[in-house]
C-alpha cells in the first residue's frame, strides 16, 4: 500500500514542477500576445507619435517615469511600513507601462495614436529609466548592494515588446486584412493566458499577501496610485480623453517587471505579495477613476463652453 502512495506522491511533485516551470512561460507568451495586438492594429507613425513631439513625450516621461517613483519614495519614508510593504511599492514605481495598458486607455475612449505612442515610448525607454531610478532609490535607502538584472531586463524588453511589436507591423503591413481578423481573437486570447498565469501565482502567495494587509498599507498603494492618476491626468494636455490615457499609463505598473527585480534582490515571498497587492490596489482605483470619468463627461449634445 506504501508503495502507490509513494508513487502517487512523486507524480503530483512532478505535476506541480511541471506547473511552476509553465507559468513563466504562458505569463511570456500572453504579454507578448498583447504587444503583437498592438502592432496588428497600429502602423509605424501611430508608434512613433509621441516621439515625433517633444512636448507630449516630456511629459510622457515625468507623468510615467519621474512622478511614481518620487511618490513612492516620499510615502514609503514618510509611514511606518514594513520593509516587504516598502519594497514592494517602491519596485511597482520603478517599473513602468505593462502591455494591457493600451487596450485599458482604448477602452476608456483614448486615441490609439496617442495610446500606443505613449506604451511604445515609455516601453523603449524603459532600459534607461529602472537601472537608474533602482540605482537611485537602493542608494537612498540604505541598500547600494541592489543590482538591477540587466540581462534579463534587456530580454524582457527584447522578446516581450521589440520582437512582438515588429512582428505585427510586418503582418499590419503585408496582410492588412489578416491584421484586422486575427487581433481581437489574439487579444482575447492573450488576456486568458495572463489570467491561467497568475492565478497559481496569487493562490501561491495569498498567505503571504493577507499578512500585508493592514497598518496602513493598503492606504499607502491607494494614495501611490492616486497621485500617479492625478499627474498623467494634469500633464495629458487640454484633450479630456488623453488626460485619461496618460492617467492610465502613469498608474498601471508592470508586475512582471517588478517581480524580476524582487526575485533578484529579495528573499522570500513577502515583497512579491506586496507587488501583487500593489497591483490589485492600482486596479481597483483605476477602475474608480473610469467610473468617475464617465460620470465626469460632458453629455451628449451639450453646448459647448464659452
Amino acid at each position: 500500500m506504501a508503495r502507490p502512495c509513494w508513487r502517487a506522491s512523486l507524480q503530483r511533485d512532478a505535476v506541480m514542477e511541471a506547473i511552476k516551470a509553465l507559468i513563466p512561460i504562458l505569463l511570456t507568451v500572453s504579454l507578448a500576445g498583447l504587444v503583437f495586438v498592438v502592432g496588428l492594429n497600429s502602423g509605424r507613425g501611430e508608434l512613433l507619435y509621441v516621439f515625433r513631439r517633444p512636448a507630449l513625450l516630456a511629459r510622457a516621461v515625468l507623468a510615467v517615469l519621474v512622478i511614481p517613483p518620487i511618490a513612492a519614495g516620499l510615502l514609503i519614508w514618510a509611514l511606518p511600513l514594513t520593509p516587504a510593504v516598502k519594497a514592494g511599492i517602491m519596485l511597482m514605481a520603478v517599473a513602468p507601462v505593462p502591455p494591457l495598458v493600451p487596450g485599458k486607455e482604448l477602452k476608456m475612449g483614448g486615441s490609439k495614436e496617442y495610446a500606443y505612442g505613449v506604451y511604445v515610448a515609455m516601453a523603449l525607454l524603459t532600459v534607461i529609466s529602472v537601472p537608474l531610478v533602482f540605482e537611485v532609490a537602493s542608494a537612498l535607502f540604505g541598500r547600494p548592494e541592489d543590482k538591477v538584472p540587466m540581462t534579463k531586463l534587456i530580454m524582457t524588453i527584447l522578446t516581450g515588446v521589440l520582437l512582438p511589436l515588429a512582428l505585427g507591423l510586418l503582418v499590419r503591413r503585408f496582410a492588412p486584412a489578416i491584421a484586422d481578423k486575427a487581433a481581437p481573437l489574439i487579444y482575447k486570447l492573450s488576456m486568458l493566458l495572463v489570467l491561467l498565469a497568475f492565478l497559481p501565482i496569487l493562490v501561491a502567495i495569498w498567505p503571504a499577501l493577507e499578512a500585508l494587509i493592514g497598518n496602513g498599507t493598503l492606504l499607502a498603494m491607494a494614495v501611490v496610485t492616486v497621485i500617479c492618476i492625478a499627474a498623467g491626468h494634469m500633464l495629458g494636455g487640454p484633450e479630456r480623453l488623453n488626460r485619461a490615457t496618460l492617467a492610465v499609463a502613469a498608474s498601471v505598473r508592470h508586475p512582471g517587471i517588478a517581480i524580476a527585480l524582487a526575485g533578484a534582490n529579495f528573499v522570500g515571498k513577502e515583497v512579491q505579495a506586496a507587488v501583487l497587492l500593489y497591483l490589485l490596489v492600482g486596479l481597483v482605483v483605476g477602475a474608480l477613476y473610469g467610473v468617475w470619468l464617465k460620470r465626469s463627461a460632458p453629455a451628449h449634445g451639450a453646448p459647448a463652453a464659452p
